[in-house]
């Protein structure tokens, strides 16, 4: 039995963006033959950042997700934060990866991904105050 099934399909999914990330990464160091770094590419720049970027944020939304859905939230609340991390992730993944004119991409994926760490976060809190 799995005791955080939401949370663990949205974990799921996200493994997925990761490997995505992942292997974008990798096909720019194999075509700019730079194993270290980034070198002067801009392509393998932005590639390692959009992996970066979804390594630093995704683990800890997911462990919000996972404190709430321990703490009993609603099922609704849960899908609506996870797909909302899920979008807010692949739309900055591709709006750091694919230029010109994805800048509105990267925009709407870190406020996608700053409302479920605002919304968990407060959740949390308030748990935390209220009892």
């Amino acid at each position: 039995m799995n005791a955080l099934p939401i949370t663990a399909l949205y974990a799921g999914l996200l493994a997925f963006v990761l490997l995505w990330l992942s292997i974008a990464v990798i096909g720019h160091r194999r075509r700019s033959r730079v194993s270290l770094g980034t070198g002067e590419d801009k392509g393998l720049l932005q590639a390692t950042r959009a992996h970066a970027n979804f390594c630093e944020y995704t683990p800890f939304c997911l462990i919000l997700l996972a404190l709430l859905e321990l703490g009993g939230t609603a099922a609704w609340m849960l899908h609506a934060l996870g797909l909302l991390l899920v979008v807010g992730r692949i739309a900055h993944g591709v709006g750091l990866m694919h230029q010109p004119g994805s800048f509105r991409l990267r925009q709407l994926g870190m406020l996608a991904t700053f409302t479920v760490l605002i919304a968990g976060g407060a959740l949390l809190v308030a748990r935390g105050v209220l009892g």
